[in-house]
């Protein structure tokens, strides 16, 4: 076959290409781009109906479990009796639910001091409209003459600890301090620490938790149990 024969026999075969067949065609791009284009908005589909249980399982639940009121073991009660200037270390065991799994149960903490009612809501005028005025919770912030704070810095969710070197909340993850009271003195947490509902039950005080959303001057409730 002479040479002009095979270059018109593969240009006859380049003819036959469907533009498919080329690499780097339009029809190729558009089609790449469709099935990008199509797995990002099936992605984003799975994403939602997975994120509706997960953001559920945030909101408050409307009938909480009968047992997520911890009660205090007689002698952390005995301790707040006793407490003055220091707050006391409270462990209690938290009841939750996550997601679709049945109630959960873990290990928890909180603080609690003694204070004088009156003095206290004129120190945190944050938690009350004002003073002797109603607090901005929706539940008694001092109980039985006890203020029990949530160990989660309102910042950005750490555990604080007290310090008694200091004489202060402190949270070792970006500075925040606070007093004994829970009034915010240092760091970038935007308001002071926040208080968790303590009752009196059959001669026994119980807690619960409350997890408010952080970093924002306003109490703004994430779950809870009640």
């Amino acid at each position: 076959m002479s040479d002009s024969n095979a270059d018109a026999s593969e240009g006859a075969q380049h003819n036959l290409l469907s533009p498919a067949d080329t690499p780097e065609s339009g029809y190729e791009v558009s089609r790449r781009k469709f099935m990008a284009n199509a797995t990002i908005t099936i992605g984003g589909i799975v994403g939602v109906v997975l994120a509706i249980p997960i953001v559920g399982s945030l909101l408050p639940p409307k009938n909480a479990s009968a047992g997520s009121w911890s009660a205090l073991s007689p002698q952390e009660l005995e301790a707040l009796r006793k407490a003055t200037d220091k707050p006391v270390k409270l462990t209690f065991t938290l009841r939750y639910v996550d997601g679709y799994l049945p109630e959960q149960a873990a290990p928890e903490y909180c603080w609690g001091i003694k204070v004088d009612p009156s003095k206290f809501q004129t120190a945190r005028p944050d938690i009350f409209n004002e003073p002797g005025g109603k607090p901005d919770v929706p539940y008694d912030v001092v109980t039985m003459g006890f203020v029990i704070f949530s160990p989660i810095c309102p910042h950005l969710g750490c555990y604080y600890a007290w310090n008694d070197a200091q004489n202060r909340f402190m949270c070792p993850c970006h500075g925040s301090q606070y007093t004994f009271d829970g009034t915010h003195i240092a760091g970038p947490a935007p308001r002071g620490l926040d208080p968790l509902p303590l009752r009196e039950r059959n001669g026994a005080a119980e807690v619960t938790w409350i997890v408010y959303q952080s970093n924002i001057p306003q109490r703004i409730v994430v779950s809870y149990q009640a």
